[in-house]
């Protein structure tokens, strides 16, 4: 099977979903809190978009692009410090997807595979699997970032995407 896409393609994308999120919604915002180790929720989630999109792209899988990096991107728009000591942080690995869905919702479309991608992602921790192909290569995704992120082996996140 040949990708639809072209890796040029796929990266151009990404920069203007970037873009598009930095302008239109509080996603600069994620920048301020810190995700795992020392690096903040703003350059996870774009890690967890390259991964997903490698993912993607290696295994030549038919996704829709847009929609995947778009979700991706906003699975953890929960906009609030997770480390603190606020009660209703407390279950924050079980409740941050249904609060980073509501906020994606409140400042911009969200599709029905964003959707899915957004409030799945943390499956098994979340009793309901993912649906779409998109949202359980983001769940992978979001886990090999994160436990590079936990263990101090994250990949370096080239500039361009983090100062789209």
């Amino acid at each position: 099977m040949k990708n639809r896409y072209t890796w040029d393609e796929v990266e151009a994308v990404m920069l203007e979903t970037i873009k598009d999120l930095n302008e239109n919604t509080q996603f600069l915002k994620t920048k301020d809190f810190i995700q795992h180790g020392d690096v903040s929720v703003y350059e996870h989630c774009v890690m967890v978009m390259l991964k997903s999109c490698e993912i993607a792209f290696k295994l030549k899988a038919d996704v829709d692009y847009e929609q995947m990096i778009k979700g991706a991107l906003l699975h953890d728009y929960f906009l609030y410090d997770w480390h603190d000591n606020d009660p209703s942080h407390r279950l924050h690995g079980f409740s941050h997807p249904k609060k980073a869905y509501e906020n994606a919702q409140r400042d911009t479309y969200i599709s029905k595979v964003e959707g899915d991608i957004i409030r799945h992602h943390m499956f098994p921790l979340t009793a309901i699997p993912p649906h779409s192909k998109e949202a359980w290569i983001v769940c992978m995704a979001d886990k090999i970032c994160a436990t590079k992120e936990t263990l101090h082996v994250q990949d370096t996140v080239t500039s361009k995407f983090i100062s789209a």
